[in-house]
């Protein structure tokens, strides 16, 4: 059976760290993901967690009982300069460790480069993944990678290809349900495609900037290249839910016992407590 976890980005600045366990314990959660924040580590930065605040949080999150499934930490794995890629294999390296010894071990993440600079991201990638494929073997964590909106690669199939063409079981994808619109929108192919090697799901709703003619929001100058989405409750926007979770049922993912079903709702922070139980009781009306 799948799981639930969810992401406290929304209360990185009333709640610490090492709380947050028990916050989604009282939210009704049995299983959390850890993201960017001041005290684990910051997007692009080293993570700042020692091996005493690690048995610190792993101690809490037992006395909670709430499973830390997996981190998520953001770094320009796709350069496209080498510096950036230099840096981005350095801090990584320390989360694969880190997500080791918290005993979660996954790491979901994304691409990062440069749209406009695709070639050199791509080479960029894998060159990181070069390096740091025999650290998460060593570790035994599995990094899985979103297709993020502004990342070198956008689309969800050639996002998939590109995984593939790491040959290692080690890599996983991230199917956002927020990127729905940048990703291609065929989750009914994608998914199915991708197969056993779908590593998480992250449950958020979005508006297809599609739509009304491309008008559907109106950024200036005309023909900025801004990408634009949002991480609303499920059900506030354009995702179809029912294909994406017939798919996922379909595909046997909701099956597997390593399923993983991330709610990450950022748009409504001042109601975080009722969006994060409404998620929960979402998801598991959309998996029954």
């Amino acid at each position: 059976m799948a799981r639930i976890a969810i992401d406290l980005t929304p209360y990185n600045d009333s709640v610490h760290l090492l709380d947050f366990p028990d916050l989604a314990a009282r939210l009704g959660y049995e299983y959390l993901q850890l993201t960017p924040n001041p005290d684990f580590g910051r997007h692009f930065h080293r993570p700042k967690v020692d091996s005493a605040m690690i048995a610190q949080l792993r101690k809490r999150a037992a006395d909670a009982g709430v499973t830390i499934t997996s981190v998520q930490p953001v770094q320009r794995f796709g350069g496209p300069d080498p510096r950036d890629v230099e840096i981005a294999v350095f801090n990584a390296a320390r989360y694969i460790e880190v997500a080791a010894m918290l005993g979660a071990p996954v790491i979901n993440t994304e691409f990062s480069g440069r749209p406009e600079r695709e070639e050199e991201s791509e080479y960029s990638f894998y060159r990181a993944m070069e390096q740091l494929l025999p650290v998460a073997e060593r570790e035994g964590v599995t990094l899985n990678f979103d297709p993020h909106p502004d990342d070198f690669v956008e689309d969800g199939l050639e996002a998939w290809r590109i995984l593939r063409g790491l040959n290692s079981d080690r890599v996983g994808f991230v199917y956002v349900a927020a990127h729905t619109f940048h990703l291609g929108d065929r989750a009914a192919t994608l998914l199915p495609e991708v197969g056993d090697r779908l590593g998480a799901v992250f449950a958020a709703d979005t508006f297809d900037h599609r739509r009304s003619h491309g008008l559907r929001y109106i950024t200036n100058p005309p023909g900025s290249a801004a990408r634009v989405h949002q991480h609303l409750r499920i059900g506030d926007g354009d995702v179809d839910w029912q294909e994406l979770f017939g798919t996922l049922r379909s595909t046997g993912y909701l099956d597997r016992d390593d399923a993983l079903i991330v709610s990450n709702v950022f748009a409504e922070d001042e109601h975080a407590d009722e969006v994060s139980r409404f998620q929960l009781a979402k998801i598991r009306e959309l998996i029954g």
